[in-house]
Parts: C-alpha cells; structure tokens; sequence
C-alpha cells in the first residue's frame, strides 16, 4: 500500500462499517486470545506476541489524555468498549462497529515515528465515530467526508491542549483541508474493499507467510477483480 499518495493516507482514515452489532466468529476467536487488561471500564488489549509493546504505548496514550482533556478521555470510556491492538490489512485504525471498538495497526503503532500524541490523537479520532454511532449518523457513503472532517477536527481540539504538537495539528489540518475537497471516491464501498484486498498481502508478507501463500491470495484478488470488471450491470 503506498504511503504517500495524499495526506489522507497518513491518518489512516478508513473505517469498518458492518451491518449489524454481532462481532464475526475470527474477531471473538481473536479477542479470546488476546492480552488485555480494563482501565477506567474500558477494555484495552492486544492480539501481539509478548511482550506487548504496542499496548504498552496505547497505555501510555490513554495516560496522556487523561492527564491533559479529561472530557476527550471521558468520551473515549464513555462511548467505546475497547480499544484493540491487532494486524489490520484495511488501514492503521478504524471504529469497528460490531465490536464497538477502536482498533489500531500493530505496525501502525509500533511505527518508529509514531509518538504518544498521534496516537492519542487516534483515540479521539475513533471514538467520535462512536459517539456519532450512538446518535443514530451511521458512516454511509453520502456522508462520509463530512463525518470525518468532525472526527479531524476533534483531532485538532484536543491536540490545541498539548504542548509541542504543531507539525501534527497541521498534518492534520492538511487532510482536513482534503476532505473538504469531497473525495467521495476514497470513501466508496468499492475503494474500501480494495484496499482491504491489497492490506491482506502486505499482512502476509509482514508474518513472513511463505511466497507460494501470497502468490496464490494475489491470484486470487486479481481472479476476483477481472470478474467483476466484466460482470453486467444491473
């Protein structure tokens, strides 16, 4: 997946929308087999080998809000369940609906550049999706740039309360800008899909998976694609 195309891919703005609150039978297997712990009634954990280092830092995240927007860290409790470290081959983060969840890239936090404030900043992020869940505005293809330009301005709310935190409240601010430009094409089912197609290789690859096992789900995802090129429109 290329990180550099246009800002929005920095963020990490892609968000799981299922169609009921049921988790799937691979996330309650993964979830059982997870480390975590509750802080503040919400469950924090991760699906990593120990000794855990990402949810070390989403911890430590937490903390930091805790410490400087005591009513952005009452939200997050407030509004989700749990806050989930695992592989994600959709995008870096996302709210998961179905387990009422923020639920980070492995990769994404263990990043050598990634700091305390972007992922901070993250939680703020996911959990205003949840909170504009619990109002009954679900993440429909319609609206979907302006509901992320709400989550990206609570973004930049709470990161105007942290010290040093410029060159991420303008990353920020840049993607916002690119939302307003209304990239409804990002935000489509379809693209959506492909870019969970071209993440599961990149997860492959990133567990070592042997080369005959990507090469087949390659096979596969560009089977999948040459059909529907060619299927007839309704």
């Amino acid at each position: 997946m290329q990180q550099s195309e246009s800002p929005h891919r920095s963020r990490g703005l892609a968000v799981a929308v299922k169609s009921d609150r049921k988790p799937s039978r691979i996330d309650t297997l993964a979830l059982w087999f997870s480390k975590g712990r509750t802080i503040d009634g919400l469950w924090v954990g991760s699906s990593e080998s120990e000794p855990h280092p990402a949810l070390r830092r989403v911890e430590e995240a937490l903390q930091l809000i805790k410490r400087h927007d005591a009513l952005g860290y009452a939200r997050i409790t407030r509004n989700l369940d749990r806050i989930w470290v695992q592989l994600l081959p959709s995008a870096q983060a996302h709210y998961d609906r179905s387990l009422n969840a923020c639920v980070l890239d492995e990769r994404y936090v263990l990043r050598d550049t990634m700091t305390l404030e972007q992922i901070a900043s993250t939680f703020i992020h996911e959990a205003t999706h949840a909170r504009l869940e619990g109002w009954g505005i679900s993440y429909v293809e319609a609206i979907r740039t302006r509901i992320e330009a709400i989550c990206l301005r609570r973004e930049l709310n709470f990161l105007s309360k942290l010290p040093n935190t410029e060159p991420l409240r303008n990353e920020i601010a840049r993607t916002l800008e690119w939302c307003a430009a209304n990239h409804n094409d990002y935000f489509a089912d379809a693209s959506f899909h492909e870019r969970k197609e071209d993440g599961q290789i990149e997860v492959l690859r990133y567990v070592n998976a042997p080369d005959w096992i990507i090469r087949w789900a390659m096979w596969l995802i560009r089977r999948r694609r040459q059909r529907a090129s060619v299927s007839p429109q309704s």
